[in-house]
């Protein structure tokens, strides 16, 4: 089964200084509809103005991802870690038992464009952690790359649940798969660009829910970026 989720269609935040669009109910937006998939509980796309960021403030017991789009992005925590994160950069931060810790846009003159991911864990009451990688353009050129994973495999970042998330940007009208285990389902968010899933196109900022499927194919890209979450139902 297929379920389109439009990217024009999904809840917006503009506050000046931030504009975020929200695949999944989150803050003042909520939608019966659209309250999570799985585990898989926040997509934000968040642009932020040139030295404007998130105040310090505190999460407990969620995987926190973020994947930068372009410009840099300042992180610091209650944990003592602090960096600049850039294209290409993945951040992952486990709330555990609590952590506090404040995003701002590095530049004060060019916006910050990322992704932010929330992950409902399996695990609660774990001490907080924190941990980046950077992948490549060409690690992710032609392919299906792994980001994040239960267990780090693959030099992926590690999360606290059994799931995975590759990251891909397909070659123009080039065919990739991915295979669904069985009791397994598959959220595709396309970042940017055109892509054609299991026969449903999607523009940039569309997603796509499968469920009951046994394949994910990805069709007819165009300047397509695109990440594949594979979740448990």
């Amino acid at each position: 089964m297929l379920q389109i989720r439009k990217g024009t269609e999904r809840g917006i935040a503009d506050h000046g200084w931030l504009n975020s669009h929200h695949t999944f109910s989150f803050g003042h937006y909520h939608d019966p509809m659209h309250t999570g998939f799985g585990p898989l509980l926040v997509i934000n796309e968040d642009r932020v103005k040139a030295a404007q960021g998130f105040g310090t403030h505190g999460h407990s017991d969620m995987e926190i991802i973020s994947y930068v789009l372009d410009g840099a992005l300042e992180h610091k925590d209650s944990m003592g870690t602090g960096s600049v994160l850039h294209y290409g950069d993945v951040q992952r931060m486990s709330a555990g038992t609590g952590v506090r810790h404040s995003e701002f846009n590095h530049s004060k003159t060019e916006p910050v464009h990322f992704l932010q991911i929330w992950i409902q864990p399996n695990v609660k009451g774990i001490p907080p952690s924190y941990e980046e990688k950077h992948f490549t353009t060409a690690e992710k050129q032609g392919q299906l790359r792994l980001i994040a994973s239960s267990d780090g495999r693959e030099n992926s970042v590690l999360i606290h649940q059994d799931a995975s998330i590759y990251a891909a940007i397909p070659n123009d009208g080039q065919t990739l798969q991915h295979t669904l285990a069985t009791d397994r389902t598959a959220y595709v968010h396309l970042i940017r660009g055109q892509l054609t899933v299991n026969g449903t196109v999607l523009e940039g900022g569309d997603a796509l829910k499968v469920t009951a499927e046994n394949l994910v194919t990805l069709t007819d890209a165009k300047d397509a970026e695109v990440l594949l979450f594979d979740l448990p139902y």
